[in-house]
C-alpha cells in the first residue's frame, strides 16, 4: 500500500492538487516504509529474503531521490516504475515470509489487507493519466483495479463469518464504492483528481480498520 501511496503523492503534488495532504502524506509513508524495512532486516536471516529486501531498499533509496527533484513526465514515470517494483518486491517477501514460517493466514484477512493498496493504486494511476502518462497501461492499470476492489469487497460482503461490526463498516465502504467507482473508471474524462483523493484515501482507512477487525476474528 506504502509503494502506491508514495507515487500517488509525488504525482498529486506534481500536478498542484491536494498538496498539502499530499506533502505531509508522502513523508509519512516514505517514514514508515523506511522504519518497516529496517525492522524486517533486523529479524529477518533467510538469504533469499535478505536479498529481496535488499533489493526493495534500494528501488526506495531512488525512489526518494526522485520525489526530491522538480516534477518532470521522466521523473513521474520513473516513479511509477519503482513503486511497481516495490509492491512486486514486497509482496514476494511477505508470501516467502508466509511459507518460511509455515504461517496458515486467513484469506479473507489477505483479501481485506489487499483493498487497502488497490485503493491507493486506484488514485495513482488515475492522478498518472491526468499528470500526462497517457498511455494504454495507465487505464488497463487503473480499470484492472477497479475490477479486483469490486470482486474482493464482493467476496468480503458475503463471508459468512462476519460480526455486525464488520459488516456496518464493509456497508459503509459499499455506500461510497457505488457511487465514486465510476468516476475512477472515468480516467480519460478526468476532472475529478480532489475527489479520487479523498475517497481513495477514505477507503483505504476504512479498510484498514476492517483488516484489523478480521486479523482478531481469525486469530
Amino acid at each position: 500500500m506504502l509503494s502506491q501511496r508514495i507515487a500517488k503523492d509525488y504525482l498529486y503534488i506534481g500536478k498542484h492538487i491536494a498538496t498539502d495532504k499530499a506533502s505531509k502524506q508522502l513523508k509519512a509513508s516514505l517514514k514508515e516504509f523506511n522504519a518497516n524495512q529496517k525492522k524486517l532486516a533486523e529479524m529477518i536471516n533467510d538469504p533469499e529474503i535478505k536479498n529481496l529486501l535488499e533489493f526493495v531498499n534500494m528501488s526506495l533509496q531512488e525512489l526518494e531521490g526522485i520525489v526530491k527533484k522538480p516534477f518532470s513526465l521522466d521523473n513521474a514515470q520513473l516513479v511509477l516504475d519503482l513503486s511497481e517494483s516495490m509492491l512486486e518486491g514486497s509482496q514476494y517477501v511477505v508470501d516467502s515470509l508466509t511459507n518460511l514460517l509455515k504461517i496458515k493466514e486467513s484469506k479473507i484477512v489477505a483479501v481485506s489487507g489487499k483493498q487497502r493498496m488497490l485503493a491507493q493504486r486506484i488514485a495513482k494511476y488515475y492522478i498518472a493519466y491526468q499528470a500526462g502518462i497517457k498511455d494504454k497501461n495507465t487505464v488497463d492499470q487503473m480499470n484492472a483495479a477497479v475490477k479486483e476492489f469490486s470482486q474482493n469487497h464482493k467476496i468480503l460482503m458475503e463471508n459468512k463469518d462476519n460480526t455486525a461490526t464488520i459488516n456496518q463498516k464493509l456497508a459503509q465502504v459499499d455506500k461510497l464504492w457505488k457511487i465514486v467507482y465510476k468516476f475512477y473508471l472515468n480516467i480519460e474524462k478526468g476532472g475529478l483528481p480532489f475527489i479520487v483523493f479523498t475517497t481513495t484515501d477514505d477507503i483505504t482507512r476504512k479498510m484498514d480498520e476492517i483488516t484489523k477487525l478480521y486479523v482478531e476474528l481469525y486469530k
